[in-house]
């Protein structure tokens, strides 16, 4: 009997493989169909990027030209990065507050330097109704000024400092081009605006904010930054001295993500921020202002997305968990879907369960790819039978079976691995494409992948030029390296060098 049916066996064997490899390729056409509308990175990186930013609606261009309206799924991330932050802000006792939106020109003109830096970028209102306004009104580019008027009004004795708000807000800076969230018109932001007694008090300010972000970018974004000062050719106009985190991005640029500048008493001196100290003396205040803004969304899926789409950390993911349940139809599918949905829910996890009938499965997997979500659960009958579920992490792909008791813990421990693990990989990636250079041909290479450290004069003509030939820019001088020293020469000119600094092409 058994040579009998072993020809209908090993058939049977050779059909069913062939319908799996035909069924195995239409799957991954289909999947190529679904994501071809977005570019690969490898082939054009911009392309998609905006690509992403668009086919997963985190925002869309507008009819409003140079700005963009940030649609309900990029918001969601926007207010987690609010939350997120503005608890740390409370944490080292900043208030938040709210300053005008409009600024009197001649207010702004107080201060020269500040003014000449933000000029081309400023936007303003010179009609009122069908009333033409005696004085111009700058849509605020930053408030430095407004919020130095009122705080001379506010601060009179050394009992009202140190002063410590924050505001959340936008802001205009007329651009030319347009990338969502990297590069518009209109953006939103928070600024911490400060006052102390002493140059070391505001001094020790600005970099404390500085350590602020970079410890929300690295256990939230699970983005790995550079914090350093930069050079006084980029630093903030009208400050003594910025500082900066600088992230790298999947192409080997770099991304400003937040800025800390110690603006010593330049705007105290222009506003008039005086305090009666305790020796009986009228002294001016220390000034120090730090921001960051929705560019860190940018930042966000250029450091983490692949050609699939969207990865987003699950501390920003606005959902967390997709439940999606198999062959829904069947008795008691639905019905278990919920009730975890509903478990998981109450364990404090952005979760949503995904129980349209128009969609196929395949396709809901692919859209949960798309869109980023850090984690899917998946149930079907037979998970029903065997009391567990289908976990797919977007991260890696990886696939795990677990009990469907205490999934709530089961699935934030891997929610806390997915963070691990996407910080893990996003640092490998930078440290792979950083160059150390002694010697300006091997800078030229190093450029083309990524950032390059290299000792720099310090002079602001040799800065200018290296710029000129390879199209990079000082970034920061990285804390924790001020001490190193690669060589005694600069890179670029050959003069004596004593800075340490990190140059790369930026968005």
């Amino acid at each position: 009997w058994y040579r009998e049916l072993s020809p209908l066996i090993i058939g049977g064997v050779f059909y069913f493989k062939k319908v799996l490899t035909i069924w195995e390729a239409a799957m991954a056409k289909k999947n190529e169909e679904f994501v071809a509308h977005i570019a690969k990175r490898a082939d054009d990186f911009p392309q998609w990027y905006t690509d992403v930013v668009l086919k997963t609606d985190m925002a869309d261009y507008s009819d409003v030209k140079g700005c963009m309206v940030i649609k309900p799924y990029g918001y969601g991330v926007w207010e987690l990065i609010q939350s997120e932050m503005d608890r740390r802000f409370k944490e080292t006792g900043h208030k938040n507050a709210y300053f005008p939106l409009l600024i009197p020109e001649s207010l702004l003109m107080k201060e020269a330097e500040h003014v000449e830096g933000f000029a081309p970028e400023v936007a303003w209102v010179t009609q009122g109704g069908k009333e033409t306004l005696t004085e111009r009104l700058a849509i605020r580019p930053t408030s430095e000024t407004i919020i130095g008027s009122m705080y001379s009004k506010w601060i009179q004795s050394y009992r009202d400092l140190p002063m410590l708000l924050n505001q959340w807000c936008n802001v205009m800076r007329w651009e030319k081009s347009t990338r969502p969230f990297l590069r518009t018109s209109e953006f939103l932001w928070q600024e911490g605006h400060t006052v102390h007694a002493t140059a070391e008090e505001a001094e020790e300010e600005t970099v404390k904010m500085l350590h602020v972000y970079q410890e929300f970018a690295e256990n939230v974004l699970a983005i790995p930054v550079s914090i350093g000062q930069k050079s006084e050719n980029e630093k903030f106009a009208g400050a003594k001295h910025t500082y900066t985190m600088e992230a790298m991005m999947q192409d080997g640029k770099a991304l400003q993500m937040g800025t800390s500048h110690n603006l010593g008493q330049n705007f105290a001196k222009s506003y008039d921020i005086t305090f009666l100290d305790k020796d009986g003396v009228l002294k001016y205040g220390y000034t120090p202002s730090w921001g960051t803004s929705t560019r860190m969304i940018g930042g966000l899926i250029m450091v983490h997305g692949d050609d699939r789409g969207l990865v987003l950390p699950p501390k920003v993911a606005p959902v967390q968990i997709m439940i999606l349940p198999i062959a829904q139809h069947k008795e008691g599918v639905l019905e278990k879907a919920k009730e975890l949905f509903a478990e998981l829910k109450a364990a404090g996890l952005r979760v949503e369960l995904d129980d349209r009938e128009n969609q196929s499965a395949g396709w809901k997997f692919n859209e949960c790819e798309m869109k980023g979500i850090p984690l899917r659960v998946e149930i079907g009958p037979k998970d029903i039978e065997k009391g567990s579920v289908v976990l797919v992490r977007r991260d890696n792909f990886e696939k795990t079976f677990a009990p469907m008791e205490n999934l709530a813990k089961t699935v934030s421990d891997l929610l806390a691995d997915i963070h691990a693990y996407l910080l893990g990989q996003a640092r490998q990636r930078r440290d792979a494409r950083i160059t150390t250079a002694t010697d300006f041909e091997t800078f030229k290479q190093g450029v083309q992948k990524g950032f390059v450290r290299a000792m720099w004069c310090g002079d602001t003509e040799c800065e200018a030029e290296i710029k000129q030939k390879t199209g990079a820019t000082s970034r920061c001088m990285p804390f924790g390296e001020e001490q190193e020293r690669l060589s005694d020469c600069c890179v670029h000119c050959g003069k004596k060098a004593d800075k340490l600094m990190y140059f790369a092409k930026a968005y």
